[in-house]
């Protein structure tokens, strides 16, 4: 039964690092670029995203498509960093417990 109160212990514990660790996410940013950084985006660390910046030579009203395709560019970027940052801090807090395939913390 010990043994029991331990486990439940810790994992009250693993929840309210859980917590912290998603609110300190939110004071993360993260920016994504294309283009040569012609377009970046920046994304909080909880996916929020924070700003879009354009170049203006990117502004071409004959050539949406390809304004439209480097903003797509920028923010995969973004949350392909985010993901990367969510997934260390998470190993950090999990102090190098693998999780199983799938299994993706906080979200």
């Amino acid at each position: 039964m010990k043994n029991l109160q331990q486990m439940m212990k810790q994992a009250q514990q693993m929840q309210a690092k859980m917590q912290e660790m998603q609110q300190s996410l939110s004071d993360i940013e993260v920016e994504g670029q294309a283009g040569a950084g012609m377009v970046a985006v920046t994304l909080a660390g909880n996916g929020q995203a924070r700003r879009v910046k354009i170049d203006k030579s990117m502004v071409d009203p004959e050539d949406v498509e390809m304004l439209e395709d480097l903003l797509v560019a920028a923010y995969n970027d973004a949350k392909a960093k985010v993901e990367a940052k969510v997934q260390e801090k998470t190993q950090e807090l999990m102090g190098g417990i693998k999780l199983p395939p799938g299994v993706n913390l906080p979200f």
